[in-house]
Order: structure tokens, then C-alpha cells, then sequence
């Protein structure tokens, strides 16, 4: 039986109706056209489909839509504020992190909590935090780097 849930969706408040087995991504993506959260491996393995729930990174594969009722959602569709994209985002770009890009909502979402976390992280911590997180393209290298450069620029933007 569907059961009405109301949560915070990047800023706005959304009710929907959701089954009590749904799963938050396919809510996400099906039900509210937020397509960037991949479906990867469906079981929590690979990050693709990782989105903040009230600040913390979580797989939304793994994730009842009904546990996020009265909760904060942020989706890689809610980083970019006003059309100017979050710093994590622009870095991305600029240090040729991003090529297929599948895997990118789920890095960019992972490292600003990270950064959150730990404005200062070291390349050693940046590797640890994003280990759940693959990709298929790269060596990870251009990953670190824009996550090591956003860091530096979001320091900046604090002085």
C-alpha cells in the first residue's frame, strides 16, 4: 500500500507517494526526473547512485525512499546554485576528472562531504574517503586532483 512521504528534495520540500519496498533512486529518477544518481551495481558497491541524505553520503540503491521521509535530499541537481556550479564541480571540469561521467555524481557528492569534514584532507585521506566510489575511466588521478584543488579553492573563499 502507498504510503505519502514529504522531504526536503535540493532545497524544496516534495511529497510523493512511494511503495513500502522503493527504492530512493528509482523515486529520484523516475519519479522526479533526476537522472544524474546512477543506477551502477545495485548493490552498494560502486557509488554511481550516491546522493546526501541530511549532509551524509548514502547509496540511494540501497536506500528505502520511505527513510528519507522528513529528511534532507541533495542530489548532484542541487549542488549548482543561481547557474554558477559548485566549486567541486567546476574543479571537475577544469582537472579532466569527468570522461564518461557516470560515475562523477557520486564522486563530486562524496568529496563535499569530505571536504565538510576535513577542509584539510591530504591526498592519502582524499583516496580513503572515496574508495567506495569507482570508475571505470580513469586511474583516479584527475580525481584527486580536482578534489585537492576544490579544497584549496574553498579555502580561499573563506579568508
Amino acid at each position: 500500500m502507498p504510503r505519502r512521504i514529504r522531504f526536503r528534495l535540493n532545497g524544496e520540500w516534495v511529497e510523493v507517494d512511494v511503495e513500502p519496498n522503493e527504492l530512493l533512486l528509482n523515486v529520484l529518477r523516475e519519479k522526479f526526473g533526476l537522472t544524474g544518481a546512477k543506477y551502477g551495481c545495485g548493490i552498494g558497491e560502486c557509488g554511481a547512485c550516491t546522493v546526501l541524505v541530511d549532509g551524509e553520503p548514502v547509496l540511494s540503491c540501497l536506500t528505502l525512499a520511505v527513510d528519507v521521509d522528513g529528511k534532507d535530499v541533495v542530489t548532484i541537481e542541487g549542488l549548482a546554485r543561481d547557474d554558477e556550479l559548485h566549486v567541486l564541480q567546476k574543479a571537475f571540469l577544469e582537472h579532466g576528472a569527468v570522461q564518461c561521467g557516470y560515475c562523477t555524481p557520486g564522486f563530486i557528492l562524496t568529496a563535499k562531504r569530505l571536504l565538510e569534514e576535513n577542509p584539510d584532507a591530504t591526498e592519502e585521506e582524499i583516496k580513503e574517503y572515496i574508495r567506495g566510489n569507482i570508475c571505470r575511466c580513469t586511474g583516479y588521478v584527475n580525481i584527486v586532483r580536482a578534489i585537492k584543488a576544490a579544497a584549496e579553492e574553498l579555502k580561499k573563499s573563506r579568508k
